[in-house]
């Protein structure tokens, strides 16, 4: 059964923090402070030899992942002194870190890039839209599997398989609050009409280990033109503005209708916990383990009151809230950052494709102006806001953010409305901050164009490696698919020590 899993808040040797906060004068299991303290010190060096430094340093994950797909060369990698049809119609700006510029429309990140790892030789071989590939251990993809959430193949999400050790593990609170494996600000590509994708759910831990999901109840405030070769379709895109009065909720059925009474819903629970008893006498297949898991987590949350605040944006400033951006994504930001304030494991924060497809970070078309009035804005404040906000609060260095995509675009601009890039594998940038990563570090470096890796390459199973290890998780155990196979964590990841603070 799903159940929403709590934090025991423990430090990488074991001890929990409320232990070591009881450690002072007083006298813990017969041991001065001094003497727990000393062990504990034992123990962190003793995990630090074993697993390398920064393992565990990360208590959380904020992944901000840019669905589609932006451009290198607009974001994070220009350059200036490329032909015309290359560097494109931006220019540039310095940031915090001599030498380093980035696009003149990302002034806000700019100026906090010295908080920042920033990777600008990320590469792999699959140029299609593989958010599975970027977010799981899987080591090939296809577009059958792209096109397809539960497609065989697919292997499991990061924060499925950070919920499925934890329980594994013995380390669950029999009494759960929060969930620890959420997706913003709805299902993933929920709202595309034209298409589903893989990606985030349990892969071959089966769907009971699919993330937990909010969906959004508001107004978009503005519509856009989307072209893609023939008539322009106008959306109206949340992502590119909404009204002050949505509010984020759980989409598991936890939050019920209004004439529903906690006194019904006792009713209806033994009912079926009587039905289900008989079913697992007969035996229970795995998609009714699913439905179990996914049915408690929602009578769990029934009576509390937890995400319900976590999610209230309301109780917000006014001025934060118009920091991070009064749209989609930088509104789900915010909310990602007060989840995890409220014990939430990790956040996935897509900015997922709305009404139609080549949306999104996809500019295959209008890419100059989408990039402009969409996307860098909004990118430029929930980033900015959200790194700001943790490091003012004191929780950046437990809680690791990654802002990450599937891919890049191509080096050479498409000759179409508005100029536009296609898919672009070879080379393309991801950004990083907290959770034991660098600060003001820039690593690799691509050609002249952009367009190929020149030095220290790394990979999506590079970054999920370094991620598990930052999140305390032994990257070389091993999980068992459907059919009891040992299988790694990542297929053909490393960690990339080089990040590490």
């Amino acid at each position: 059964m799903l159940r929403i899993l709590g934090s025991k808040k423990q430090c990488c040797d074991g001890l929990s923090r409320r232990d070591l906060l009881q450690v002072g004068g007083s006298s813990l299991l017969g041991l001065s402070g001094a003497s727990v303290l000393g062990r504990t010190a034992t123990a962190s060096k003793a995990v630090e030899r074993q697993y390398g430094g920064g393992f565990g340093q990360a208590k959380a994950c904020i992944i901000l992942y840019l669905y589609g797909a932006p451009s290198q060369l607009e974001l994070f990698d220009p350059k200036p002194d490329a032909p015309v049809e290359v560097r494109g119609d931006f220019g540039t700006r310095a940031t915090a870190l001599p030498g380093v510029r980035i696009s003149e429309h990302l002034p806000k990140i700019a100026g906090l890039l010295d908080r920042t790892t920033l990777v600008r030789s990320m590469a792999h071989p699959y140029n299609i839209h593989s958010a599975a590939y970027a977010l799981t251990g899987v080591p090939h993809v296809d577009v059958a599997m792209e096109l397809n959430p539960y497609d065989t193949r697919h292997w499991p999400y990061i924060g499925s398989v950070l919920e499925f050790l934890a329980e594994r593990d013995g380390r669950k609170v029999p009494t759960p609050a929060i969930p620890q494996n959420v997706v913003m600000p709805f299902p993933f590509s929920a709202h595309s009409k034209e298409f589903t994708r893989g990606g985030p759910y349990g892969g071959f831990l089966g769907r009971s280990y699919d993330p937990v999901c909010t969906e959004f109840d508001g107004a978009a405030s503005r519509v856009f033109p989307r072209w893609r070769g023939g008539d322009d379709q106008m959306v109206r895109d949340p992502f590119g503005g909404i009204n002050d009065g949505g509010r984020f909720y759980l989409s598991t059925a936890a939050e019920p209708p209004t004439d529903v009474t906690l006194d019904r819903l006792d009713t209806r629970r033994t009912l079926l916990e009587q039905l289900e008893t008989a079913r697992r006498e007969l035996g229970e297949t795995s998609g009714v383990a699913a439905r179990n898991r996914f049915r408690e987590l929602a009578f769990s949350l029934v009576g509390s009151d937890a995400v319900r605040t976590a999610l209230d944006l309301q109780s917000e400033p006014q001025a934060r809230r118009e920091a991070y951006g009064m749209n989609l994504f930088g509104q789900a930001t915010l909310a990602a950052r007060r989840m995890i304030e409220s014990g939430c494991k990790l956040v996935t924060v897509f900015w997922d494709e709305y009404g139609t497809a080549n949306s999104a970070w996809d500019t295959h078309f209008d890419h100059y102006d989408r990039l402009k009035q969409e996307l860098l804005p909004g990118l430029d404040a929930a980033f900015s806001s959200l790194v700001v906000d943790l490091d003012e609060r004191g929780m950046l260095d437990t809680t690791l953010v990654a802002c990450i995509s599937e891919h890049g675009r191509t080096p050479r601009l498409d000759n179409v409305r508005g100029g536009g890039r296609g898919h672009w594998s070879r080379a393309y940038s991801g950004l990083f901050a907290g959770g034991g990563m660098k600060r003001g570090h820039v690593h690799g470096r691509t050609d002249r164009h952009a367009g190929d890796v020149a030095t220290d390459p790394v990979s999506p199973k590079d970054i999920l490696s370094t991620m598990y290890h930052l999140l305390g998780v032994d990257g070389e155990q091993m999980l068992q698919d459907k059919l009891g196979r040992p299988l790694p964590l990542v297929a053909e990841g490393r960690l990339v020590r080089e990040l590490l603070a």
